[in-house]
Formats: C-alpha cells, sequence, structure tokens
C-alpha cells in the first residue's frame, strides 16, 4: 500500500514539474472531467484546416483567436471538429476536447462544438507567453442550467455596436449562452421599425439626463443623448452572437415603461398627451392604452421584432406598470368591461395573454418579468424572477418555467464594496462573493418543480453606466462567477478560495484585452 502511493504522489510531482500550468486547472467554470494523461508535442500555433472550415463556416480566423493575436504557422497544431451522435440523457450542449498530435472537439451539436472552443480559447488566453510542450489532455464537459444569461440595458444609455460585439466576446468566454438586450424603454427606443419611424426620430433621442441622483431639485446636464441601431445592425450583431453559440433575446418593454415610445406615438397613451422622452430616472404612469389600436400597434411592431430575432423567447417586461392612467381611462374600462374583468391588475393580465397569444401565434414564448404573474399568468408565459425569488417559485408551482435574476444576487448594476471610491450606482451590495455563493434552484421546491427552473440571469440596468468601461467595470469579474455557479453542479463546485485562486490567472486576460476591471482582492490564502 505504502509503495503504491510512495508512485503516485512522486507521478503527481513529476507531473507538476512537467506541466507546472496543468490544463484547465484555471479554467471557469470549472469543467466536468479532466484527464491528464502526458505531454505530446511542442506548438506554436493552431491550424482549421480547409475542409473544417467549409463544413463549419462559423469559425472564421477572427472568431477562433479572439485575442489570440498574429503567430507563426511553425509547430501548428490542427484542429478538428466533429458532430457525433448524442448519447442517451446526454445534454445537447457537451462537448469533448481531446488534445493529442493534434486538437479535436466533438460534440452532439454545433453550441456544443462552440463551447469546446471557448474552453480552448481561454486556455490559450490563459498560458498566452507559454509556448513549448502542450500536455496530452482529455475534457468531457457539459453545463448544469441550459439558460445562462446575461442582461444588458442599452435604453437608459446607449453603446455602439463595436461594444455589443465585446460584451458578446466576453459572454462566449465565458460559456453564457443568452443575450438578453433591453432595447426599449423610458429614456429611449433602440431598434429601428421601419413601419413606424417616428419610435426612432423621436423616441430614440432626449435632450439631457440627469445628473448624479439629483430627483428633487431636478439637475440635467443639458447634453443630447441619443443612438439606435438599425436593422441590418441588428442583423450583424446577431448573426456576430449566433457564431458564438449565443442566442439573442430582444425585450420590447410593454405596456408600462414607454413614455419613448409614446413620445413618438401618442395617441396609443390613455391621456393622448404629447411629452418629450425623459431625462430623469423612475417609473412613470402614462403608459399603453389597453385597446385594440395599441394591441395592433405592438403586433406591427413584434412583426418587425420577429424577422430580426430567431429566438425562440421574446421579453416584452411587463414590470412596474401603474395603473393610474387605466383606472380613469374611458377605453380602457371599456376593455375592462366587455370582457369581464374584475379589477385593473386583470387588464394587465389580459393585456399580457393577447401578446402571449399572438407571439404564440409566429411560434414565439413570451418572457416577461414577474409582475406578469399580477392577474393570473398567461398560459405559454416563462417568468423572470427578480423581486426576490417568490415570481420564480410561483410560476414553478403553476408548472411554468422561470429564470432566476433576484436583484439580491443578480443585479450587477449594484456596488462591489462598501467603500466610498466605487463609482456612482443605483444602489445594493452584491460582491463577488455573494454571486458565486447563489444557488438558482429555491430549495422550497420538490425535485418535479425544480425542474421548471431554467437558469439564472445577471442584469446590468445602465442608469449609472454612461461609459462602455463602467460597464465593463460592473460585469468583471462577476460574470465568471456567475458562469460557474450556473455551469457546475453544486455539490462539485470549488470552495470560493479556490476559485479566487483561478480567477487571480484571468486578470491577465482582462488587461491585454483593455476590459475594464474591478480587481478582486481574496481575503484568505488558499
Amino acid at each position: 500500500m505504502y509503495n503504491i502511493l510512495g508512485r503516485a504522489v512522486l507521478v503527481a510531482l513529476f507531473l507538476s514539474f512537467q506541466f507546472p500550468n496543468l490544463f484547465g486547472q484555471n479554467l471557469i467554470p470549472q469543467p466536468v472531467s479532466i484527464e491528464q494523461i502526458g505531454k505530446t508535442v511542442e506548438y506554436n500555433d493552431f491550424e482549421i484546416k480547409k475542409n473544417t472550415l467549409a463544413k463549419f463556416p462559423w469559425i472564421g480566423r477572427d472568431y477562433f483567436f479572439l485575442a489570440w493575436g498574429t503567430c507563426e504557422k511553425r509547430n501548428a497544431i490542427e484542429v478538428e471538429l466533429k458532430l457525433r451522435p448524442r448519447v442517451l440523457g446526454e445534454s445537447i450542449e457537451a462537448y469533448n476536447l481531446e488534445i493529442g498530435k493534434k486538437i479535436t472537439i466533438s460534440a452532439p451539436s454545433e453550441n456544443g462544438l462552440k463551447l469546446g472552443i471557448s474552453t480552448l480559447k481561454q486556455w490559450h488566453n490563459l498560458h498566452w507567453f507559454e509556448k513549448g510542450t502542450i500536455p496530452h489532455v482529455k475534457i468531457y464537459d457539459y453545463p448544469k442550467f441550459t439558460y445562462r444569461g446575461t442582461h444588458l440595458d442599452v435604453s437608459r444609455h446607449f453603446y455602439p455596436v463595436r461594444f455589443i460585439k465585446t460584451y458578446i466576446d466576453i459572454l462566449a468566454l465565458y460559456k453564457i449562452n443568452q443575450f438578453h438586450w433591453h432595447l426599449t424603454d423610458d429614456q429611449g427606443w433602440r431598434i429601428e421599425i421601419k413601419k413606424y419611424p417616428l419610435l426612432t426620430e423621436i423616441g430614440s433621442k432626449r435632450t439631457e439626463t440627469m445628473v448624479a441622483k439629483n430627483f428633487n431639485p431636478y439637475l440635467g446636464d443639458s447634453t443630447p443623448h441619443e443612438g439606435y441601431y438599425t436593422q441590418e445592425e441588428i442583423k450583424e450583431i446577431v448573426q456576430y452572437a449566433t457564431d458564438r453559440g449565443i442566442n439573442v433575446i430582444p425585450e420590447i418593454e410593454m405596456p408600462g415603461h414607454s413614455r419613448a415610445a409614446l413620445a413618438a406615438y401618442p395617441q396609443f397613451s390613455c391621456t393622448q398627451k404629447v411629452q418629450p422622452v425623459p431625462g430623469v430616472w423612475g417609473v412613470f404612469e402614462d403608459v399603453y392604452c389597453v385597446n385594440d389600436s395599441t394591441l395592433e400597434f405592438l403586433q406591427n411592431i413584434l412583426d418587425e421584432v420577429i424577422a430580426l430575432f430567431p429566438s425562440k423567447m421574446i421579453h416584452i417586461g411587463g414590470d412596474e406598470v401603474p395603473k393610474t392612467r387605466w383606472k380613469e381611462c374611458e377605453k380602457c374600462q371599456n376593455t375592462k368591461q366587455v370582457n369581464q374583468l374584475n379589477d385593473v391588475h386583470e387588464l394587465q393580465s389580459y393585456f399580457v395573454q393577447k401578446i402571449d397569444a399572438y407571439l404564440s401565434s409566429k411560434g414565439r414564448t413570451l418572457v416577461g418579468w414577474d409582475e406578469i404573474l399580477e392577474g393570473g399568468l398567461s398560459p405559454n408565459a416563462v417568468v423572470m424572477s427578480w423581486r426576490g425569488t417568490e415570481g420564480g417559485i410561483a410560476a414553478a408551482k403553476q408548472n411554468h418555467y422561470a429564470i432566476m435574476t433576484p436583484g439580491s444576487h443578480c443585479y450587477f448594476d449594484h456596488y462591489q464594496d462598501t467603500n466610498k471610491i466605487e463609482p456612482l450606482a443605483i444602489g445594493g451590495f452584491t460582491p463577488l462573493e455573494k454571486v458565486f455563493n447563489y444557488q438558482p434552484v429555491p430549495s422550497s421546491l420538490s425535485p418535479q418543480e425544480a425542474e421548471y427552473i431554467l437558469g439564472a440571469q445577471a442584469n446590468l440596468w445602465t442608469e449609472y453606466m454612461p461609459t462602455e468601461q463602467q460597464v465593463l467595470y460592473m460585469l468583471l469579474p462577476r460574470i465568471c462567477a456567475l458562469s460557474e455557479i450556473l455551469w457546475v453542479e453544486p455539490e462539485k463546485k470549488s470552495s470560493f478560495t479556490q476559485f479566487e485562486t483561478r480567477l487571480k490567472q484571468h486578470e491577465p486576460i482582462f488587461e491585454r484585452n483593455m476590459w475594464n476591471y474591478r480587481k478582486h482582492e481574496p481575503k484568505n490564502t488558499p
């Protein structure tokens, strides 16, 4: 027994001297299985054969070599991609990665192949300056959750196409597979709708933005803010994300958070009063009027949205809808009476159900914030639970799918520290460790009910993020912790201290790519 243990220790020591940075030990998220075998060949670059490129056209050099720079072709290792049959019960996103005399990535789906590429890409980024012997390794990997999401609000502050692609690159590197794009809100309409050009001509512009938190008395910056994405730019971004295994979910807010749209088309409000796009944050009482003409207007908008986004999920918001105008509106009260609705909460449910039915007729699924539970949940809706976990629990108990995104753990617009040097944020306190320790499946659910929890999502609301660099600062490194909890089974997850050690190795990636980030200082040493 002693001799066996002794030999095992000697082998481990030999490998540690041969490969001081064993393949995969610093990957985020942590793979399910890594088998180290031994060293193989020296390498200087990776080469994709023409037949592989022809078979998988999405894997152009620009994509595959994200942040890899230019290398000579001497000692290049061939990279082969292969689609293989799916094993019974296996995740559609599973992949195998084997490095020997060549690198082989095999998977039952193209998205599985893309995840394998993300692993290889991340490893190469971690070993940017290390050239020499590459270890022979086998990885088998798959995610715990099918929905691994991150949101970005471009209404409060608009960001160019170039930055949206950078954002997507970061999500892909950490195996986030859903990009929730918040395109409309009170403070700006950011998507071109050809049938209604005033949405961008008027709704995408505001004359100024509130300075800091000067609500009362109000203080504006006297600086116009504007911007929107053309339909061609939308298509470009959707394709860019698709090539990286990411689904783009558009959000078109309704019936509330609609002041930018109503600034352009006031006839769809209850008062029909002409008002500007506001430059102050908050919840506004003017929302869409619940009548047939408004529903037709929104359905026409959704037709163009559906044509641009292949996503099965379409997000309609549904949160923070004041009912004041509806109580006073003759048209809304008539809708309530004709449809025998008891109150304005049921009126909201009626509105959501109408949109749900329309999206369902187009083969799409409605997603909404947890307020869509009020007045009765629409038949096919998916609930995004942000006001704690209660909305997700209620949906799961009604056999509806839910995505967990509680403000307590998943709002990346919150402060990361309690010190006074942090940049201005909306409030709250969500440090890295709190994100890492989050468990998306509430313990109150039965195993059967837990199946309705699709996963979780981080949200970045940008009221106080006027620059791209500030968005990245709020995203990184918390996105790394989110990716870990959505990929790894809880019982196999590393300690936070071990995670901190891995994370430290990723800071050079952020710096080399000029991705602004909050430097994390571990409290304890491993």
